[in-house]
C-alpha cells in the first residue's frame, strides 16, 4: 500500500511541516529531470548545425541558426548550473525542518508514557538509536531531499530512454526494460543489507556508548586516571566490527550482483551504440541527431543505476517505521472507567500500599512481595534497609513511574490508577538520589516553569532559605540569572552538596505550588557536616504540612520522621517510631546502633 510506503511517510511527514518546501522540493525535481535533458538536446542540435554555418557562413540564415541554438543552449546550460546551489539551499532548508519534525515527534512519543519503563526497554533503545540516526553516517531528516533528489534523476533518466525512442522506438523502451530488470533485483539487495544492519543495533549501540564515554566530560577523569584509553577504543572496534560482519557479507553478495548485471548493461548499451553507429556510417542519422542520441545513452543510466546515494536513502528510510512505532506504541492508554478523579488537595487521609509486589522484566524475583505500608495524610515517614531492599523502587511506584506487578496502591482508598496519572505526578515533589542537574539559571534550575506559571520571587527567596540554598545564590556572580555550568561564558559549577540544595529547593517550590507530596531520597548524601546539621534542624518545616516519605541511610535523619518503615526481603518487616523500635531491639535498633558506634568515642579517644 503506498500508505505503507516510507517514501510516502517522508513527503507526508514535509507537507505537514511545510507545504512550501514540499511545492519548492516538487519543483526542484522536476526542474533536475527537464533541464539536463533539455541541455543536451539543445547542445547536439547546436552541434548539428555548424556544418551548414561553415559552409554559408555566420552572416547567413543558416549562420543565425547556429547562434541561435547556441544563445539557447547556453542560457538552459547556465540555468542548469543555478541547481547546484538552489539545491544546497533546499536542501539546507528542508533537512532543518524535518529535523524539527522528526525531533519533535521523538521528545514527544519518548515523553508520551507517564512511566519510565519504556526508558529500560531494550527495544525501544534500539528503535530510538535507528530513529535518531545514531547508528549510521546518514542523518533521517536527509531523507527528504535525497528521495527528492533520486525522483529527479529518475525522471531525467525516463526522458532520455523517451528521446531514444524517437530515433528507434525499440531502443528507448529496451533501455529502460533493461535498467528496471536490474535495478530491481539490486535494490532488493541493498534493502535486505539494511535489514541485516538494522537487526546489529543492540552491538552498534554498545559501540557508541564507548565512543561517547571517550569525550564526556562525566567521565573524563577516571578515564585518564585508570588509563582506559586503549580499552575503549579496543571495546568499539570490536562491538564495531561484531555488528558490522554480517553487512560485509551483503556487500560481497551485492557486488557480485553488480558484476552479473554488468553484463546485462554492457550488451544493452552495445547494442544500441552499434544501432547508432550502423545508422550514421549509412548516413540515415544527421549530425544533430546522432550527437543527441550518443549524450542521450549515459543519460538513461539514472533510470536504474545504482549509486551511494541509493544507499544513502535507503538507510535513511529504514529509520521511518522505528519513528512510526515509537509515535504509536508508546501512546498512553485512554483512562479506566470512571477514572479521572481529581487529586487537588489529596490525600486527605492516607496513601496505602495494599499487597504491592514488583519485579522488573527479565528478572526472576520480585524487588517488593506483598508490601503493606500507609503513608498518613500530613505525617512524614522514613524508609530504612539494605542496599537493594526496594526503597528507590517504591518512591517510582509511589509516584506512577511504574505500575505494581501484583496489588494495588490507594489513594484514600480510591485506586491510583483511577486518578488521571500526569496530575498526580504534578502532585509528588521528589529529590531523586540521581537527581538532575540542568546548565540553565539557578532561578530555572528551581522553577523549571511549573505549570505554566510566572516565577513568584517572594516563593523563591522563601524554598532558598529552608533549602539551605540563599547564601549559595547570594554568592553566584549573577546572582539566580547564573547559568549552572561551567561550559558557558559566565557560568558556575556546583559542587554535589550545592546542587543538592537546589534539588531540594525545587521539591520544595513545587510543594508551594500545590504539591502535597514531598519525597526525599537521601536528601543529605552530598552535603557536608555543618550542611547535614542545619538541614537536621530545618527537617520538621520542610516536611511540615506534607505527606512526607524520606529515604536515607543516615539515622540522625530518619529518627525526626514521624514514623519509621524497616524494608527487608521486600516487605516492611518493622514500623514505628525511633524510640519505639530502638525498644524493640530488632533490625532497626541493630542497624541504629551499628552507625552509632561508629561516632562513639573510643578509650584511646577519651584519653
Amino acid at each position: 500500500m503506498l500508505r505503507a510506503s516510507p517514501r510516502y511517510r517522508v513527503l507526508k511527514a514535509l507537507a505537514a511541516g511545510s507545504p512550501g518546501l514540499l511545492a519548492g522540493a516538487l519543483v526542484f525535481m522536476l526542474a533536475e529531470g527537464l533541464i539536463p535533458n533539455l541541455v543536451l538536446i539543445t547542445m547536439g542540435r547546436t552541434v548539428g548545425a555548424i556544418p551548414a554555418a561553415v559552409r554559408s557562413g555566420l552572416g547567413s540564415q543558416d549562420g543565425d541558426v547556429l547562434l541561435t541554438r547556441l544563445t539557447v543552449a547556453g542560457l538552459l546550460y547556465a540555468l542548469s548550473l543555478l541547481r547546484g546551489p538552489a539545491e544546497d539551499v533546499l536542501t539546507a532548508m528542508v533537512q532543518a525542518k524535518m529535523a524539527a519534525v522528526q525531533q519533535r515527534r521523538l521528545i514527544e512519543a519518548v515523553c508520551a508514557p507517564a512511566g519510565i519503563a519504556h526508558l529500560e526497554d531494550p527495544a525501544v533503545l534500539d528503535r530510538l538509536a535507528s530513529a535518531r540516526g545514531e547508528l549510521s553516517a546518514y542523518e533521517p531528516a536527509g531523507a527528504a531531499m535525497t528521495l527528492i533528489g533520486q525522483l529527479g534523476d529518475r525522471l531525467s533518466g525516463a526522458l532520455a530512454c523517451l528521446v531514444l525512442a524517437g530515433f528507434r522506438w525499440w531502443l528507448g523502451l529496451g533501455l529502460f526494460a533493461m535498467w528496471l530488470l536490474v535495478r530491481r533485483p539490486l535494490r532488493a539487495l541493498v534493502r535486505a543489507r539494511i535489514a541485516t544492519f538494522r537487526k546489529a543495533t543492540e552491538p552498534l549501540r554498545r559501540s557508541w556508548y564507548y565512543l561517547h564515554l571517550a569525550f564526556r566530560p562525566s567521565a573524563a577523569k577516571e578515564v585518564r586516571v585508570f588509563g582506559l584509553g586503549r580499552w575503549l577504543v579496543g571495546n568499539y572496534r570490536d562491538r564495531d566490527t561484531e555488528a558490522m560482519r554480517p553487512a560485509v557479507e551483503e556487500v560481497r553478495l551485492l557486488n557480485r550482483r553488480v558484476a552479473l548485471s554488468g553484463v546485462l548493461v554492457l550488451a544493452g548499451y552495445g547494442t544500441a551504440v552499434a544501432t547508432l553507429g550502423t545508422a550514421a556510417a549509412r548516413h540515415a542519422l544527421p549530425l544533430g541527431t546522432l550527437v543527441t542520441m550518443l549524450t542521450m545513452l549515459p543519460a538513461t543510466l539514472q533510470v536504474g543505476g545504482l549509486t551511494a546515494a541509493d544507499i544513502a536513502l535507503e538507510t535513511m528510510l529504514s529509520s521511518v517505521p522505528d519513528l512510526d512505532v515509537l509515535t504509536s506504541d508508546l501512546r498512553p492508554p485512554p483512562l479506566p472507567s470512571g477514572g479521572g478523579r481529581s487529586v487537588t488537595g489529596r490525600p486527605h487521609h492516607e496513601i496505602r500500599f495494599e499487597g504491592v509486589s514488583f519485579r522488573y522484566p527479565g528478572t526472576d524475583h520480585d524487588v517488593l512481595h506483598g508490601l503493606d505500608l500507609v503513608l498518613e495524610a500530613g505525617r512524614s515517614t522514613a524508609i530504612v534497609g539494605v542496599n537493594g531492599a526496594g526503597k528507590s523502587t517504591l518512591i517510582t511506584l509511589l509516584a506512577g513511574l511504574r505500575t505494581p506487578t501484583e496489588g494495588r496502591i490507594l489513594l484514600d482508598g480510591v485506586p491510583l490508577e483511577e486518578f488521571p496519572v500526569r496530575e498526580w505526578q504534578r502532585h509528588v515533589a521528589a529529590v531523586f538520589q540521581d537527581f538532575t542537574r540542568l546548565p540553565l539559571t539557578a532561578r530555572e534550575n528551581v522553577t523549571m516553569g511549573l505549570h505554566g506559571d510566572r516565577d513568584d520571587p517572594d516563593v523563591l527567596e522563601a524554598v532558598a532559605r529552608r533549602a539551605g540554598a540563599a547564601s549559595l545564590v547570594q554568592e553566584l556572580p549573577d546572582g539566580w540569572d547564573t547559568v549552572l555550568s561551567a561550559q558557558y561564558d559566565g557560568g558556575r559549577d556546583l559542587s554535589g552538596g550545592q546542587w543538592q540544595r537546589i534539588a531540594l529547593a525545587r521539591a520544595l517550590y513545587a510543594v508551594e505550588r500545590g504539591a502535597g507530596v514531598l519525597v526525599l531520597d537521601e536528601p543529605t548524601a552530598q552535603l557536608d557536616v555543618r550542611a547535614e546539621a542545619r538541614f537536621y534542624d530545618r527537617f520538621l518545616t520542610i516536611t511540615e504540612g506534607v505527606t512526607g516519605l524520606i529515604i536515607s541511610h543516615r539515622f540522625s535523619t530518619v529518627r525526626r520522621a514521624d514514623r519509621i518503615a524497616v524494608l527487608d526481603g521486600g516487605r516492611v518487616t518493622e514500623l514505628g517510631g525511633h524510640d519505639e523500635l530502638l525498644r524493640a531491639g530488632g533490625t532497626y535498633a541493630e542497624m541504629f546502633s551499628v552507625q552509632a558506634a561508629r561516632f562513639a568515642p573510643t578509650r584511646e579517644t577519651r584519653r
